[in-house]
């Protein structure tokens, strides 16, 4: 194992993190690669939801700072958090574990996520996004059986 490119690895996922929770989409993007390796675990029929339109296919560093803008508007700041139990990395790998919580701002209902971040980290930058939440919980939070209007 490279212990150089393991703490390097920490640094950005870290970095990550940080700017994740600082809410600041154009700084957060700013650590993703100019293309990306980015998979959701949610079934590819599901990525059309008009009710969750972050969770789709991403590749550019544009996508990422989106991604983060699209999830900002559809929850309520004051009611998000996340729980950040261990990151584990390994070279340019690191997977984060951990739980989300968050209300959304359509339905009003509150949601709890557990997930597994998998992340590759090349020259600095993350080339791979890898989700794997409960998605059934998000589904059901934001579901009120309506079509979504303009936000």
């Amino acid at each position: 194992m490279n212990d150089v490119g393991t703490s390097a690895t920490r640094t950005v996922v870290e970095e990550l993190l940080r700017r994740i929770g600082a809410g600041d989409s154009d700084a957060t993007a700013a650590l993703y690669a100019q293309v990306s390796d980015w998979k959701l675990n949610w079934p590819e029929h599901e990525h059309d939801r008009p009710a969750t339109p972050w969770i789709r296919p991403r590749a550019t560093r544009a996508d990422a700072a989106e991604h983060y803008e699209e999830i900002a508007r559809h929850h309520v700041p004051e009611r998000a958090g996340t729980v950040v139990e261990r990151i584990l990395v390994d070279g340019p790998h690191a997977v984060v574990l951990g739980e989300i919580r968050q209300m959304t701002r359509r339905t009003g209902r509150a949601y709890r996520s557990r997930f597994a971040l998998h992340l590759t980290v090349e020259n600095g930058l993350i080339t791979r996004h890898h989700v794997y939440e409960d998605s059934l919980a998000v589904a059901q939070a934001f579901d009120d059986g309506r079509q979504p209007e303009g936000l």
